[in-house]
């Protein structure tokens, strides 16, 4: 009789879980998100942090686990940026910054640092066509004398999440379909419609900034806020901007069709052929400074990957020249290891959540891709002298003749107190939330505005296309409603191009 009572309370008790369970989930799930081990995810848009401004914890299994799975996810094509363009050059500074860091490439007026450039799509495969609409990567590796310092940037100065707790997702939506393995808007707008955040970088993208006419002719940005550090150990809040001096150069859609039925890889043709004729593209080096002080002077969070530092005062700092070809594509194009991961006493990672769990994701994926021993190859091997106990692993050719393995030792290889990590006030509580501030469709307005009659025309036509092929009415206007609180003529042009609800839009626009 006690084995039945036993067996019943049991069972109310498993009843009464599930009908726990079932009332805490939202009434449209079927099911609960799980990590790898089954067991249920309790916040999947917003990684784990020190605080509001603290740096994500690396115990976040569930990104790491995000972020790990997604990095091993083809083999060996790169899952994003994976059709590239690589040149060498030199960078050449153009004042000392001593005052905000102590960076080699920076040391003085004047100082050469080679490096290596590669450009790329982000989302296109390795043998798409160069015309497709895509974010492009600018990606600069300095071989400076502490080392070697990745600049991993994009064309374009913002991004369409800000915690990379979502960057796999988003890949996945812009990516085709794993079913029937097309490319589509339907998935890719279901995903953005809950990513109000994206508005700006939508905006970018769809203008004709999505389709450049030429390598040499766009910017490049380092998207994230960086730190800067000098010998006194002050610290600074960065933004990197690469200049173009061949100015910009966009293709607009009558043109991307015409570029394409012509030559399908327009971008690397144009850059061997100039190069190679001894036109030799230059960039200058902006950059844009913040006192940690000054990060609540503005009405969003300056270290949100989604945002630009507007009306922040921008320095010169350097000019780079491309000046020569890869001898080999493979051997440097498609094998260097461009990682957020590499960065020299005086640079390092801001909080900036995306640019913190690319930290981890780029050096992974390239550890993955290419091996532990990637940084020996010849294209990513630093130009000083690099001294650590790693050991071992496939395609080691390093000339380890010591039986000593482990620091510290008698060998006396020592630290460098300077290239110790700077300090960072922190305040709050351990925290899996979203960041504060977001001001999600403002500046997407004020690029919308920017933009010349023509421009916008075109950024009407373009969203339009891909939008008006959206078969659900509640994604689309949901979209609609982002750019309409952008600005209310993008949003309207916008709706009248693909027959949408004026008030319906306007309806969801006044509840952003």
């Amino acid at each position: 009789m006690n084995t039945q009572k036993n067996t019943i309370n049991k069972k109310s008790t498993l009843t009464l879980s599930a009908l726990a369970l079932a009332m805490a989930l939202p009434a449209s799930a079927a099911t609960t998100l799980t990590k790898d081990n089954g067991a249920a995810v309790g916040d999947n848009q917003n990684s784990i942090t020190a605080g509001e401004r603290g740096s994500v914890l690396l115990e976040d299994v569930h990104l790491i686990q995000k972020l790990q799975r997604f990095a091993r996810e083809r083999i060996p094509e790169r899952v994003v940026h994976a059709r590239g363009t690589g040149a060498h050059g030199v960078f050449v500074a153009s004042k000392e910054l001593d005052d905000l860091t102590i960076a080699a490439p920076f040391a003085e007026a004047g100082k050469e640092t080679d490096v290596f450039v590669r450009f790329s799509s982000v989302i296109h495969s390795k043998g798409s066509p160069e015309t497709l609409r895509d974010p492009r990567g600018f990606a600069t590796k300095f071989y400076t004398d502490q080392g070697n310092w990745d600049l991993v940037g994009n064309n374009l100065p913002v991004f369409f999440i800000r915690d990379a707790i979502k960057f796999p997702d988003m890949v996945h939506s812009l990516k085709p379909s794993p079913v029937d393995n097309i490319q589509d808007p339907n998935r890719f707008f279901d995903f953005f419609s809950y990513e109000p955040g994206s508005t700006h970088m939508l905006t970018w993208v769809y203008s004709d900034y999505g389709t450049p006419a030429s390598l040499r002719k766009m910017d490049g940005w380092g998207v994230h806020a960086y730190k800067m550090i000098n010998k006194s150990g002050d610290v600074k809040y960065v933004k990197f901007h690469w200049v173009s001096q061949q100015g910009i150069d966009n293709l607009d859609a009558k043109e991307v069709n015409e570029v394409q039925g012509k030559d399908f890889q327009h971008l690397t043709r144009d850059l061997y052929s100039e190069i190679g004729k001894g036109n030799f593209p230059k960039w200058d080096l902006y950059i844009k400074t913040l006192d940690p002080s000054q990060l609540d002077d503005f009405d969003y969070n300056p270290l949100d990957a989604t945002k630009m530092w507007l009306d922040v005062k921008e320095t010169k700092v350097g000019t780079m020249t491309l000046n020569r070809m890869p001898t080999n594509f493979f051997q440097s194009t498609e094998q260097v290891a461009m990682a957020p991961a590499n960065v020299i006493p005086g640079i390092e990672p801001s909080e900036d959540r995306l640019l913190q769990g690319r930290v981890f994701s780029y050096a992974d994926t390239q550890m993955y891709r290419l091996g532990a021993n990637h940084q020996q190859l010849p294209i990513n091997r630093a130009k000083v002298e690099v001294v650590n106990y790693n050991q071992d692993g496939a395609m080691n050719y390093g000339n380890t003749t010591s039986n000593v393995n482990y620091q510290p030792s008698h060998e006396n290889v020592a630290e460098n107190p300077i290239a110790r990590r700077s300090n960072t006030e922190l305040k709050g509580y351990v925290q899996q939330a979203a960041i504060k501030k977001q001001q999600n469709f403002a500046q997407a307005g004020v690029l919308y505005r920017s933009f010349s009659k023509q421009e916008r025309t075109n950024l009407v036509n373009n969203l339009a296309g891909d939008l008006g092929k959206v078969k659900d009415s509640k994604v689309m206007h949901k979209m609609l409603s982002h750019f309409y609180k952008a600005d209310s003529e993008y949003g309207t042009r916008l709706t009248n191009a693909v027959n949408g609800d004026m008030k319906q839009v306007k309806q969801l626009a006044a509840k952003l």
